[in-house]
């Protein structure tokens, strides 16, 4: 991978929700064989194998992530920064390819003889007990829900937190300092020869990093963080091996060329929280090493029809975003 990868910058709605470190299944619903449109399924957005998931149960997420967006970067991003629906598409995709992703892993916790005990399951009920009664009756309408869809969609999610746990209980959990190490940066990123040579030339003559970069840096920062396992391995062992104030040769990418300034070259704590990331990073292998074998032999419908005439609808009155801290308050394991 050619671009740095900026510590801090990557926003995911699974990250948000602190849920699963798992792939989504992309805007397909799981499984080798497929059946569209399928018009005998009612109200059922998609069925895999026996296991239906409904749409008021589907509209829960779907409104919970919609919410989520509208906290943290207002409503007009609805109403106005997405005029040609991106954003509608990604979440209602989003909501799909999850609740598809957790049905399937619940099939694999069945295969594996993983199980939700009795106190599990009685947390399950006290978590859907909590979420539906915070719901007030424009948010009950809205989604068509049920206290019993929240208890089903908190029994998936907690079983396949479970299967996810189990899968991944033997990954080392050993990150040396070393591997998981994040310098402080200043960066000039220019796409074409002709500029990276200027760069390169005013430089070598010792002219100010900053200045040089307030000219031509065509990046969208030039103070960043760079980590090993976010760069590609070419980049990582030239500006890994620089010291604080070093300033690297040109270093050409597919993208174009970057000239780096290492700030510090040991960021104790961006390496610490890394750690936890490139652990994450082996688990989610580890768990995809046996889940991606599970889905190809797993049937599955999808009522594209019905979730297409689904809209995402902008009402003051429908405000619940607290579907997924709910279940983290009571359904962690």
């Amino acid at each position: 991978m050619g671009l740095p990868m900026r510590i801090g910058r990557k926003l995911k709605i699974a990250g948000i929700c602190g849920l699963l470190m798992v792939a989504l299944c992309g805007c397909r619903i799981v499984g080798a064989e497929v059946v569209v449109n399928a018009d005998h399924m009612g109200n059922e957005v998609f069925k895999i194998k026996d296991e239906v998931c409904t749409l008021p149960q589907a509209r829960v997420v779907l409104t919970n992530y919609q919410n989520i967006y509208d906290t943290m970067y207002g409503i007009d991003l609805w109403d106005h920064a997405f005029d040609n629906k991106e954003l509608e598409k990604y979440v209602k995709d989003l909501t799909v390819s999850r609740l598809a992703q957790i049905m399937a892993m619940d099939y694999l916790a069945q295969e594996n003889e993983v199980f939700l005990t009795g106190e599990e399951q009685a947390k399950i009920k006290e978590a859907a007990r909590e979420y539906y009664d915070s719901l007030n009756e424009a948010e009950k309408d809205y989604m068509q829900v049920r206290q019993g869809d929240i208890e089903t969609l908190y029994t998936r999610y907690g079983l396949a937190n479970k299967l996810y746990t189990f899968l991944t209980q033997g990954v080392d959990d050993e990150v040396s300092d070393e591997e998981a190490r994040v310098m402080e940066a200043e960066q000039i990123f220019v796409s074409d020869a002709k500029k990276a040579k200027e760069v390169a030339q005013q430089l070598k003559e010792g002219n100010d990093f900053l200045t040089v970069a307030n000219c031509y840096n065509e990046a969208a920062q030039t103070e960043v963080f760079f980590s090993k396992n976010g760069v590609g391995q070419s980049m990582a062992e030239v500006i890994f091996s620089l010291e604080n104030g070093e300033v690297s040769e040109e270093i050409k990418t597919e993208e174009g060329s970057y000239f780096v300034k290492c700030i510090n070259h040991y960021d104790q704590e961006k390496t610490d929280n890394n750690k936890s990331v490139i652990f994450e990073e082996r688990r989610k292998e580890a768990f995809d090493d046996v889940y991606q074998g599970f889905l190809l032999d797993l049937p599955s419908e999808y009522n594209e029809r019905l979730w297409d005439e689904v809209k995402v609808e902008v009402n003051k009155d429908v405000n619940t975003d607290s579907f997924f801290q709910v279940y983290e308050k009571h359904c962690t394991w």
